[in-house]
């Protein structure tokens, strides 16, 4: 069955969750058509090679062509209407960028993997659930009605700023009218009644100013306000999000929306200055005494431009962290000499500041690390943001060439260079640029999330780990020392983690009897999720009892020879996995002759193994199991053909499969079938 035929059979709560991240980016349509053609294809090895990207671009219009064309001959009129749009839209939109839709259908597959993963699950993992409250949702609906109700205030001054300036022009004509006459046509009565009417003019012009000034003043109150609570809430609210999705939780959106009330708030308060820049040309022209310009609008104009420096500053942001194309699935692990890609947005995004913003990438700059060791970036590390390279004309700006490069110590010789690097020590690649607009200067700074450098591809599990504790137990997007005396973490949140690890990386999550085992692999007990701490030294740094090797790098084996030699069984559900040879035991003894289970290997790095129940004449019931098969022997020989090929000597020296049933009692050919070569092997 294709993912999205099983995507496609969730619940509604589930359905809701998928409808949100298909939108014109990749329209649902495109995924329904050609659902299978869009699951064969890499997208994600596409989302790191422009060539390959291109390919799949061209070959993804061909098979909208092709659609077209079966549609036509149906006389669909809708479907003809729509997929003639799509194309158009694809084409338009990817044609200069071709990896950028890479990236969102390889993420779109893969969130659709972390649903059915959690639609599989009894509950919602507490992480999830807390970056899903609903609380959350409203104070976003909140935020984007408060901006867009501040800048119709911001509006509706204009208009109150051009009727007191229309009043002034009045006023001033006619009070230079009186000037020009002759004294004695000054002392008529008719002049005296047009004094009168002009003192009238002033205090109602008096009256106009302080009303602007008021309304001027509520506008930036409220724009302080809505910056000092909700905005930054709504800010580092989405920055958790992308924590948790760095570590292969939900795909953070939001990002267009807070773009969009950044945008719209620059632009108020830009109306805002532009306001009060139009009552100090008033000033000029006409004051008198008791004015409120000169008293208040300095005072407005100082609030004005510090509430624009933070809005600034808030809206330079790392939108997707560093991360090697070689392993776009371990972002913020980093390899001396590999290049890595980052990419940072400006949320204020203004047409004036088009190709004007040149940013800088340094690494550890003015930051303090636990280590001695430090690093330069090689290649193009100053660039222009745009909003033609984005797909969304967002303000952006993308490296994809730059290399860390580690300096000689000191002493004339290279740091901790090879397999001594410590894969706990944390770094920073910190951007920098500067702003100018409007007589306005802003210097802007960034960070990345902390980064782990290494030598050897050999590090990139143990500095995955690292990545992964990091961003579980803290939202402190800085904390380098982290590791000096990392937290314990919730047993719970962890296993949630573990789940996605699957999901992300192999395409499917673990369900709760899984979980249970490696918790209890984790513990060395039954426990309860919810109150169990867990330190890092148990997860990552202690040996499991009597192994050589810790509970991470067993784990780590198991997703490697899950990805490169049993994927599709694991996808199809059919291998148990993680169970222990006790619980594999009660699982099998009630089960036919023949009926047997697949099982990670307890005491081997990456290998599987299967274990089958037998009966004697007396009726007793037997288990056997077989040497765990490993990547070496898997790279000769596919897990499905040695699964039909196995045989065993029976008590007629005659070679015999004895496996006949997939637990529960799934015939063996019926689960595995499709996955033979076409040949059996003796």
């Amino acid at each position: 069955m294709s993912q999205w035929s099983q995507v496609q059979q969730l619940e509604i709560k589930f359905l809701e969750q998928v409808d949100q991240f298909y939108d014109d980016n990749f329209p649902m349509e495109i995924r329904h058509l050609l659902a299978q053609w869009i699951e064969s294809q890499d997208w994600e090895a596409a989302s790191n090679n422009e060539a390959m990207a291109t390919i799949l671009l061209q070959n993804l219009l061909i098979q909208v062509d092709e659609q077209l064309d079966r549609v036509s001959q149906e006389k669909n009129l809708l479907l003809i209407h729509n997929l003639k749009r799509i194309r158009k839209l694809l084409q338009g939109k990817y044609h200069g960028n071709p990896m950028h839709i890479a990236v969102i259908i390889s993420n779109c597959l893969r969130e659709e993997r972390r649903i059915l993963a959690a639609a599989s699950m009894p509950v919602q993992g507490p992480l999830e659930k807390s970056l899903q409250n609903s609380v959350v949702s409203e104070r976003q609906r909140n935020v984007e009605h408060k901006v867009s109700a501040i800048k119709n205030s911001a509006q509706m001054t204009d208009q109150d700023v051009k009727y007191l300036e229309d009043l002034q022009e009045e006023f001033d004509f006619r009070y230079k009218t009186i000037q020009s006459l002759e004294q004695s046509d000054k002392n008529s009565a008719l002049i005296k009644q047009e004094m009168l009417a002009l003192q009238a003019m002033l205090n109602t012009l008096d009256y106009k100013r302080k009303e602007v000034l008021s309304k001027i003043g509520r506008v930036i109150h409220e724009i302080d306000m809505l910056m000092s609570n909700m905005l930054t809430e709504e800010l580092l609210d989405w920055k958790r999000r992308q924590q948790i999705a760095c570590i292969g939780g939900p795909l953070h959106g939001g990002l267009d929306q807070l773009q969009n009330c950044f945008t719209l708030l620059a632009e108020s308060l830009f109306q805002v200055r532009r306001q009060l820049e139009k009552l100090d040309e008033l000033l000029t022209r006409l004051t008198y005494d008791g004015d409120p310009i000169p008293v208040q609008r300095p005072q407005l104009l100082e609030k004005v431009n510090f509430l624009l420096y933070n809005l600034f500053r808030n809206s330079f942001v790392v939108e997707r962290q560093p991360c090697m194309p070689t392993h776009p699935q371990r972002p913020m692990v980093l390899k001396t000499l590999i290049q890595f890609t980052v990419k940072l947005r400006l949320l204020i995004k203004l047409p004036e500041l088009n190709y004007q913003i040149r940013v800088k990438a340094t690494i550890d700059k003015n930051v303090s690390t636990v280590s001695n060791r430090r690093f330069v970036l090689c290649g193009t590390h100053v660039k222009a943001m745009n909003m033609d390279e984005s797909a969304n004309g967002s303000l952006s700006v993308e490296f994809r060439h730059l290399q860390p490069k580690e300096m000689k110590s000191s002493a004339g010789s290279k740091g901790n260079e090879g397999p001594h690097m410590v894969t706990e020590e944390l770094h920073s690649i910190s951007f920098e640029t500067q702003v100018c607009l409007y007589g306005l200067t802003i210097n802007l700074e960034t960070s990345s999330l902390p980064v782990v450098m290494i030598s050897n591809v050999s590090q990139l599990p143990n500095a995955w780990a690292s990545i992964i504790w990091y961003n579980l137990s803290t939202n402190d997007p800085q904390n380098l020392s982290f590791f000096n005396n990392p937290p314990a973490a919730t047993l719970s949140q962890l296993l949630e983690v573990m789940s996605w690890q699957f999901s992300s990386y192999v395409g499917r999550g673990l369900n709760s009897e899984q979980l249970n085992m490696l918790a209890e692999k984790l513990t060395g007990q039954q426990v309860s999720y919810n109150d169990y701490q867990l330190s890092w030294a148990k997860f990552c740094k202690e040996h499991l009892p009597g192994k050589s090797f810790t509970f991470w790098v067993w784990l780590e084996a198991i997703l490697d020879l899950i990805k490169k030699h049993i994927l599709p069984l694991w996808i199809d559900g059919y291998v148990m996995g993680f169970v222990s040879k006790e619980k594999e035991r009660i699982l099998l003894k009630d089960k036919t002759p023949g009926t047997f289970l697949l099982r990670f290997s307890e005491s081997n790095l990456g290998g599987i193994t299967f274990t089958w129940v037998d009966r004697l004449e007396n009726g007793d019931v037997t288990f056997h199991s077989v040497e765990p098969y490993n990547k070496g022997r898997l790279s000769a020989l596919p897990f499905a053909d040695i699964l039909r090929d196995y045989k065993v000597i029976m008590a007629d020296n005659v070679p015999e499969n004895p496996l006949k049933y997939l637990y529960p009692d799934i015939p063996k050919d019926k689960a595995f079938g499709k996955h033979y070569s076409c040949q059996p092997n003796e």
